[in-house]
């Protein structure tokens, strides 16, 4: 078999600056790093998570040959902040990206929502900088969302190779930002597009060190997949008795991605990388339930986040708590399960660890390498509390919250009291026991508003044109109008090739 002198690690992030010292590698061990970063996949929504539905025999199975974390964190509820902490090492409130960009936002409630920086910064030391630094040939493939402007494209943000790729999932209606040489194949579903340009790098970089982040538009609505998978499971659908299934063309979608990782992981396997590589799979924030402007008729119920309370746009579980496998071979356990808090934040260290590279001199990094967990799975990181910054109105109230240890506090930051959860006794948050625990609380408040005050976030602002009858009324940051109009005229969007066809 084919073994190139060099290891490989396949993950979802990274970083650069002062070395790592307690793990000493030699050149021969530089892994390669595969990141599958998977978009609003929800936190049961895959069989190894506890779906029944869903057909996903590739995840699966990367979870029985590496490690399932059940208590991973997406440092954001929606996608550009998540993005930017995996990029940056940081929580996103440092930057200002705290909402997706451009983002919308209610003028008329009682607070107003802070604006969000709209690209990720030049000045910030991405982890594909710190991995290119350190030897790595880098690629980028999917969805960026941290910028629209090609000044602040990946390929200036620490990428050899990007391609960026832009719009919805079914054939012909997505295509590579700025390129013209990148082209999918007739009828090409956008997951397999996204799984050629991936094989083709791995391929392309077997005897280098590699560092590959694959960023799907998958499972974000629009809700399309291709014919065959929407019919399988619209007739499981139609035979079960259970109610709160995922939507047929959602678990299509799903079953999408297990392909695109299978895809990959069989590419690593067939130029001979699989005992030199990690990889990592996850998603950007919790699933979405229902579009946050949903109209009845229009707008279908995508999924269930159940144990969890909520969905994407909110700081309970269901919107912050992901998926997160990682399979490497020498260093992780086949089939562990690691119950210790992590974050998104968390893999630019990891990364950086791994490749006995550098974090950055001059720029604050907030996550903790998750080494130790990799390789024990009942160890502990040194870390006092997870912090979470969504000051913004989108599926619920603009919020801060905090874990440490058992415990969870969301602070409302429109005025509405806190809450308080034990997360090993109530994982569904159903029991608020800040007026039980008021010394907790508020210890939990102050460290909160502590942490706040060190990272600089940016807070709402009481709103002196609130107005209790247009309080619900969505507006465009893009356009600075109402999304009213154009909601109205919103209609169901094609779902298979063959309704698009029509």
């Amino acid at each position: 078999m084919f073994r190139p002198a060099y290891l490989t690690i396949v993950v979802l992030a990274s970083i650069w600056g002062t070395p790592f010292l307690n793990h000493p590698l030699q050149a021969a061990e530089r892994p390669n790093v595969i990141l599958l970063f998977i978009d609003d996949l929800g936190w049961s929504d895959v069989g190894c998570y506890g779906n029944r539905f869903v057909e996903t025999p590739h995840i699966d199975r990367l979870a029985k040959d590496g490690m399932r974390f059940t208590d991973f964190y997406a440092a954001g509820a929606v996608c550009s902040p998540t993005r930017c902490a995996v990029q940056s090492g940081q929580n996103q409130a440092r930057i200002g990206i705290t909402a997706h960009i451009p983002g919308h936002w209610r003028p008329f409630e009682r607070v107003i929502t802070p604006m969000t920086t709209m690209a990720l910064p030049l000045e910030v030391n991405t982890v594909g900088e710190s991995l290119r630094a350190a030897g790595y040939a880098t690629g980028y493939i999917g969805k960026w969302h941290l910028g629209n402007n090609v000044r602040h494209a990946p390929q200036h943000q620490g990428y050899d190779f990007a391609a960026v790729i832009n719009g919805p999932h079914l054939p012909g209606r997505y295509r590579v930002a700025g390129r013209t040489d990148l082209k999918p194949k007739p009828q090409q579903y956008r997951t397999e597009f996204e799984g050629d340009l991936s094989a083709e790098f791995i391929r392309k970089h077997r005897n280098d060190p590699f560092f590959l982040m694959v960023s799907p538009y998958a499972v974000h609505i629009p809700l399309a997949g291709m014919s065959g998978k929407v019919d399988k499971y619209r007739r499981k659908a139609t035979a079960a008795t259970d109610h709160t299934l995922p939507h047929p063309v959602y678990a299509a979608m799903i079953e999408h991605v297990d392909d695109l990782v299978g895809r990959i992981v069989a590419t690593v396997q067939e130029v001979g990388l699989t005992d030199r590589t990690m990889i990592l799979f996850t998603s950007d924030n919790g699933g979405l339930a229902r579009r946050y402007d949903y109209q009845a008729g229009v707008d279908p119920v995508v999924t269930t986040n159940h144990p969890l309370r909520d969905e994407k746009g909110s700081l309970y579980e269901g919107g912050v708590r992901v998926p997160l496998i990682v399979k490497y071979p020498p260093h992780v356990k086949a089939g562990s399960v690691a119950a210790e808090p992590a974050i998104s934040y968390d893999f630019f260290p990891t990364f950086v660890d791994f490749a006995g590279g550098q974090l950055p001199e001059n720029q604050a990094v907030d996550g903790l390498s998750l080494r130790p967990v990799l390789e024990d799975a009942s160890a502990k990181l040194n870390r006092q509390a997870i912090h979470f910054h969504y000051p913004h109105y989108h599926h619920s109230r603009p919020a801060s919250a905090i874990r440490k240890g058992d415990w969870k506090l969301i602070e409302f930051l429109d005025g509405s009291p806190p809450e308080l959860y034990n997360l090993a006794k109530d994982i569904g948050e159903q029991t608020n026991l800040a007026k039980e625990r008021p010394g907790l609380t508020t210890a939990l408040r102050r460290e909160l508003s502590d942490w706040r005050l060190e990272v600089g976030a940016r807070m709402p602002l009481a709103n002196p044109h609130f107005d209790e009858d247009r309080a619900g009324e969505w507006w465009s940051r893009r356009s600075g109008k109402s999304l009213a109009e154009s909601s109205k005229k919103r209609r169901a969007f094609p779902r298979t090739e063959k309704e698009a066809a029509k």
